[in-house]
């Protein structure tokens, strides 16, 4: 087992101003992996300029132009992170959710081209038997 120390003790990190934090169980629980590389992009940016409420209200075209998101890109992020209950959004303002209990699969994963190919096929395979 590796022990731990403090590399830099000048360099200790803490809570000063600003307010952040993500939960452990975001990664063991499998939340981390449930999201997309622009949904996590997103989810992670809106935990940083969150409150301590999980509150902020940056706009599309702001969050666009920090993240280099299309308008599409930043959209189906948002709409994938609403679908798996980790954010509110009323249109203006954004909330960061107490995690569900459990990840929360999003349609996101059906759209996956290799699904859809595989869905086609088995498709075209059972009309091909019921002939």
């Amino acid at each position: 087992m590796i022990k731990k120390k403090i590399l830099d003790s000048q360099r200790i990190r803490r809570i000063d101003g600003g307010f952040s934090f993500i939960p452990h169980r975001f990664l063991t629980d499998g939340f981390l992996a449930s999201l997309n590389q622009r949904e996590l992009l997103l989810y992670l940016f809106l935990i940083l300029v969150s409150d301590r409420h999980g509150l902020s209200f940056y706009s599309y075209d702001s969050i666009c132009s920090m993240l280099q998101l299309t308008l599409d890109q930043y959209i189906e992020a948002r709409d994938g992170l609403i679908e798996k209950d980790l954010i509110a959004f009323d249109g203006a303002i954004f909330q960061v959710l107490s995690l569900p209990c459990q990840p929360v699969q999003g349609s996101a994963q059906k759209e996956d081209p290799a699904a859809i190919v595989k869905l086609i096929r088995q498709s075209l395979q059972e009309a091909g038997n019921g002939r």
